[in-house]
């Protein structure tokens, strides 16, 4: 089985002890491709140094809601440099979007996304989209701004709505691990709606475990465990469901 990790975050710390030795590890696992995320200033330049050093890597740059200091303007402005590179390794602007879960200035992290979304539209880029407790918010700005290659909400929450007018606006859907938490309110419903030409597998690594290791440090290898939750599903073989995964995210990155 043929596998790409199409988000995943190894430059977090908890992988600061075998980082090497893990991302070494992945190609035997089946996992041929990653992609990794940015979702701030420093996070951006850590995917971009991982994506040149390892030739199976990919990098996003942006600005996540969650990561907007006071300089985030400059902060955007440098987001601009890493794609004036020209760097063929960076594919998208990302992660950005909204997320309300937290109390934080919603104001500001709107104009965040619209800015990010213009960059994207300007380099010729899709974006990735983190959004969270901000279904309404983040899909009119997708309508009041469209982006010209589409892109992807990543991790994608489980909600009806959500995903029928991502859909509707010719945007991915991503899955992660919380397909196979126990708790996971609609995830058959919602995987049910998504074509087979539109969804993506992630771990969002180390994040988000998946049962049957939910509660670990998360890694690419567990991309298996969402894999099987999605071929049951989709009633499909997990071989069909990683194959499908793999096509849509190099359709959608140009890979």
């Amino acid at each position: 089985m043929e596998i790409f990790e199409s988000h995943a975050h190894y430059d977090d710390e908890r992988f600061d002890e075998d980082r090497d030795e893990l991302i070494d590890s992945l190609k035997d696992e089946g996992i041929l491709k990653v992609i990794s995320a940015g979702y701030s200033k420093q996070g951006s330049i850590n995917s971009v140094e991982l994506a040149n050093k390892y030739d199976f890597f990919y990098a996003t740059v942006g600005i996540s809601p969650n990561d907007l200091e006071d300089t985030y303007l400059e902060d955007i402005k440098y987001i601009e440099e890493l794609l004036q590179s020209n760097n063929h390794k960076i594919i998208a602007v990302g992660e950005i979007g909204l997320d309300y879960h937290y109390d934080t200035d919603r104001e500001i992290q709107k104009e965040a996304f619209i800015k990010q979304i213009e960059l994207a539209n300007k380099y010729d880029l899709p974006i990735v989209i983190h959004t969270r407790d901000a279904v309404m918010d983040t899909l009119q700005i997708l309508k009041d701004h469209s982006v010209n290659r589409k892109g992807v909400f990543h991790c994608c929450p489980f909600n009806r709505e959500l995903v029928k007018e991502a859909l509707k606006l010719g945007f991915y859907i991503s899955f992660s691990g919380t397909v196979t938490f126990k708790n996971a309110k609609n995830a058959e419903e919602i995987v049910q709606m998504v074509p087979n030409d539109k969804f993506f597998v992630e771990t969002d690594s180390p994040y988000l475990a998946p049962e049957p290791v939910r509660g670990h440090r998360n890694d690419s290898r567990n991309l298996k465990y969402i894999i099987k939750k999605i071929s049951e599903f989709k009633n499909l073989p997990e071989e069909s469901i990683a194959a499908m995964s793999f096509e849509n995210v190099k359709n959608l990155y140009k890979i």
